[in-house]
């Protein structure tokens, strides 16, 4: 066999991955998102970071391969759930909700569709992999934290099934978490409301509390200033009428151009909103509304198309609003929603007490535990919430029974299935990070900051 051959046989399954991922890339960042080529390095750029930044911002990948995957634990496609979309671990957080409890519960809901509950559970599980990788876990006991989360999710569900716990008041704060999670939520507790009006804004020679401009925190363009300025009085007719205050609670302040957050989000328009709120003095009851620009969620690409979904949300700022109130039990009370020159937003409060259990934070195996015990609860407490007691136009079922059902009493081979699943498509991930990492030096490699990346 000449070298040619040998050559071909060792790399034919890298090329044709290497063609796969660059197409979902283009498809997606260019077709979808319309991203230029500026934005498409920014957020290339992040997604080099590591294998798990790069599994974040792959979520098109993500669905393209698993959808293409039969699993034995689907729930009939005329039973779904409403799932989050993008669950991995660092889609959780602490926040304060409106009767202002710090309370930790999944807090990003841009991807928010109808579909198998398996594909929020297996997203989890290869971020549990990846996130655990990182750590130097060894693959065995990347396993058991993958067991961990499920087994919490799987007992979550069931105490619902049988009444012990309800969905619907289930909430998580520092009396009845533990680990990371509780010391989180009880440092916030201690924290002041205006902890992130000193952080981002000061009050002027005029005595008014405006932005204060950095890389993150920008101003905005005059049109853009009046453009939000008229588009106001659509975002409060979008509010629950039990949440409305009066209108001169949301009199605009000051507007900035929120930068560098997210992966998935690069290229899509994010402002920071400050407004009156109260009227005390020195406007420390002024509040910050985070308005940000959505899209079509990824998994509605891949998954069973449904056409009562589309028509009860076609504006997807209205989408990711009732993907919140559905799974949170007391929701952000700023939520809304908007439409600025054809392009759909959503509103929500930037909460001051935001804040994530970070790598650093897990020092032991008994830490990531207590952790994933908590995010394993919390999967299943929206996913059996989000069923025909929220919505009984869409669902006719409730979604902790059919999940249960699709289960049965092999929850033991469902788990070995999960695990499995995971473990091989984080070597997946990992293969697919370095085949990007080369392919990215290649194709966006024209600035400074580019040569300095591919000296990883």
């Amino acid at each position: 066999m000449n070298l040619l051959m040998l050559d071909r046989v060792k790399n034919t399954k890298n090329v044709l991955r290497k063609h796969i991922i660059e197409t979902i890339m283009n498809e997606f960042d260019n077709q979808c998102m319309k991203l230029d080529v500026k934005e498409r390095k920014e957020k290339y750029h992040k997604m080099m970071e590591s294998p798990f930044r790069f599994f974040r911002g792959s979520a098109y990948l993500f669905y393209y391969d698993m959808t293409k995957i039969p699993f034995s634990y689907h729930t009939p496609e005329d039973k779904p759930t409403w799932i989050q979309g993008d669950l991995h671990m660092d889609n959780f957080g602490a926040f304060q909700n409106e009767l202002g409890e710090i309370v930790y519960d999944v807090n990003d809901f841009d991807e928010g569709y109808i579909g198998s509950y398996l594909y929020d559970v297996l997203r989890m599980s290869v971020s549990i992999a990846l996130f655990c990788d990182a750590l130097s876990l060894s693959e065995e006991e990347q396993k058991e934290r993958i067991i961990t989360y499920l087994t919490s999710y799987y007992r979550q569900l069931n105490r619902f099934v049988k009444s012990k716990d309800d969905p619907f008041t289930l909430t998580f704060t520092k009396d009845n978490t533990k680990g990371p999670v509780q010391k989180i939520l009880k440092k916030l507790v201690k924290r002041q409301r205006n902890h992130l009006l000193k952080d981002i804004t000061y009050i002027n020679e005029e005595n008014k509390r405006v932005f204060a401009w950095s890389d993150e925190i920008q101003p905005v363009s005059a049109i853009e200033r009046g453009t939000l300025d008229s588009i106001s009085e659509d975002y409060f007719h979008s509010l629950d009428d039990d949440n409305k205050k009066d209108s001169s609670f949301y009199t605009i302040k000051d507007v900035a151009r929120k930068h560098g957050s997210g992966t998935a989000s690069i290229g899509l328009d994010r402002y920071y909103i400050l407004v009156e709120g109260g009227k005390e003095s020195y406007g420390i009851d002024d509040l910050v509304l985070e308005v940000k620009e959505v899209r079509t969620p990824i998994p509605a690409y891949f998954l069973f198309y449904r056409e009562k979904f589309w028509q009860k949300y076609e504006h997807q700022g209205e989408r990711v609003v009732a993907t919140q109130k559905a799974m949170h039990h007391l929701e952000d009370p700023y939520l809304g929603y908007l439409t600025i020159e054809n392009r759909h937003f959503y509103v929500r409060e930037r909460s001051p007490y935001k804040k994530k259990v970070k790598a650093q934070q897990l020092k032991s195996i008994e830490d990531i535990d207590l952790t994933l015990d908590c995010m394993g609860r919390i999967t299943a407490k929206i996913h059996a919430r989000s069923d025909v007691d929220f919505q009984a136009d869409l669902f006719s079922h409730h979604s902790e029974v059919e999940i249960l059902k699709a289960i049965g009493n092999e929850f033991n081979t469902f788990c070995a299935q999960i695990v499995f699943s995971a473990i091989t498509y984080k070597e997946q991930v990992k293969n697919d990070y370095e085949i990007f990492f080369q392919w990215v030096k290649k194709e966006f490699k024209d600035t400074e900051q580019d040569h300095h990346l591919g000296d990883k």
